[in-house]
């Protein structure tokens, strides 16, 4: 079930973290969407904090169980205290155990859904930096299993994950990727900002980009962030909501006294 919660702060960056705090997840289990920018003001007056919408999935919760009769009580008897060395080692055997069998269930599973799919690919599962599975697809019909801009890879992604933590208390985050495409997209993204960026400042005119999903716009919104002359924000709704790189006029320093309102292109 996908839930999301409004969190703000001084900069968009302090929104997140404070955010992902709340939800005790990481960067990569939510969803990041920018409802107003941070705004400086002028001496403090006019200041504003960034506000934000983080979304993110929510685990099926296991059926209560049923409490069982309770017994006779029986005699106390000591147990020998475990040392702190054998529960660790205890722990990490279990955690090894968990992952070993969400990766077999996630080979499992993708393996059913690519030959529903009529697609051939290698599946190489790997552990993920900070916890997690990283899968990449490799094979000759990749096209079907990324569609358009990914939308069939984040679908394939977003199935994977609820059928590998369906029923689990702990949530495991699997990112599923096809030849590199999502490491490719968001490069293409990054130039496509500061493309776009510089043509917003050399025409004086606001522009809108092609309708994205969140992470998408995440990537817009982060290449720019310290971009001088554009702020970001989003516009629209889903699955038609795109980011908009507004342009920033400079500030008055007496020379300038063109007050001519600023105008905005839909590309």
């Amino acid at each position: 079930m996908t839930k999301f919660i409004e969190v703000s702060g001084k900069t968009e960056e302090d929104a997140i973290k404070a955010g992902l705090k709340q939800l005790g997840l990481k960067r990569d289990e939510v969803s990041v969407e920018v409802i107003e920018r941070a705004r400086s003001g002028f001496l403090g007056i006019g200041s504003a904090p960034a506000r934000l919408r983080l979304s993110y999935e929510e685990p099926e919760q296991p059926a209560p169980e049923v409490a069982a009769e309770p017994s006779a009580p029986q005699p106390e008897t000591a147990e020998a205290p475990v040392p702190a060395a054998d529960r660790e080692a205890a722990a990490e055997d279990a955690s090894a155990l968990n992952i070993d069998e969400k990766r077999a269930r996630t080979e499992q599973y993708l393996r059913g859904l690519l030959e529903l799919m009529g697609v051939e690919a290698q599946i190489e599962i790997s552990d993920r930096a900070g916890g997690g599975l990283n899968v990449n697809l490799r094979g000759s019909s990749m096209g079907a299993v990324i569609g358009r801009r990914g939308d069939t890879l984040d679908a394939i992604q977003h199935l994977t994950n609820f059928s590998v933590n369906r029923g689990e208390k702990q949530r495991l985050y699997i990112n599923v990727d096809a030849e590199n495409y999502r490491k490719k997209r968001e490069e293409s993204l990054v130039r496509l900002a500061e493309k776009m960026a510089a043509k917003t400042i050399k025409y004086r005119r606001s522009m809108a980009l092609e309708p994205m999903n969140s992470y998408e716009r995440h990537v817009i919104h982060a290449a720019l962030q310290n971009y001088k002359g554009v702020s970001t924000s989003s516009t629209g709704v889903e699955p038609n909501r795109r980011v908009v790189i507004n342009y920033e006029r400079p500030a008055n320093n007496g020379n300038n006294r063109e007050n001519k309102p600023q105008s905005r292109e839909w590309s």
